[in-house]
């Protein structure tokens, strides 16, 4: 194979990738978690929650035979299902896509990008590091400033820092894409350098 050829292949299956990696986030954080995950994960603190996240004390009716769990360690188990859930979704569309138009990448190079996309949407997930990437990059006022208005179950309005409409979802659906782009790169070059071995 000639170099231009391999040159070409390389940014064909790069571009493959990374329209996979940033265009399937959206769907896995909007379709393919549910509103309780989305809650949860960033819960913190050693107080009792129950699986919804509605802290021990605070529930109405009778909740007394439901599981409890520290804050901490709920905010842990809904970062796993939802980083699980999104791994399975992105690794499998990046497979089929790549199948699809005749390419395989070897599954070393598959399982680094969704080891690279997985292990850092965990930990941007849970918020601190988000939190402290802002903060180096002199963003907390943004976060601060951009919340939005949600009604709770009796019609109260309140503010909320993260979800929908504010710019924390925004600061963390660019990270999550910041990082596709070095996923898919590390995936191409996994995936092509021993056909560029003398």
């Amino acid at each position: 194979m000639n170099r231009g050829v391999d040159r070409v292949e390389r940014l064909a299956l790069f571009g493959a990738l990374l329209s996979v990696f940033g265009e399937i986030h959206p769907f896995c954080d909007q379709w393919a978690q549910d509103s309780i995950t989305a809650r949860c994960k960033r819960l913190a603190g050693r107080h009792l929650v129950y699986r919804d996240g509605v802290r021990v004390g605070d529930e109405r009716g009778d909740r007394g035979g439901e599981p409890t769990m520290t804050a901490d360690a709920r905010a842990r188990r809904a970062v796993a299902v939802h980083v699980a859930t999104y791994t399975a979704i992105q690794s499998s569309a990046a497979l089929a896509l790549t199948r699809a138009f005749g390419y395989r990448v070897p599954a070393s190079a598959l399982l680094a990008g969704a080891a690279i996309n997985a292990g850092t949407h965990a930990a941007i997930d849970r918020g601190p590091l988000l939190l402290w990437l802002a903060d180096r990059a002199r963003l907390r006022g943004y976060i601060d400033h951009c919340q939005a208005v949600r009604l709770d179950g009796d019609g109260e309005a309140h503010a909320e820092i993260n979800g929908p409409g504010t710019a924390w979802f925004e600061l963390d659906a660019a990270l999550h894409r910041a990082v596709g782009v070095c996923a898919a790169a590390v995936t191409t070059w996994l995936a092509t350098r021993r056909t560029h071995r003398r």
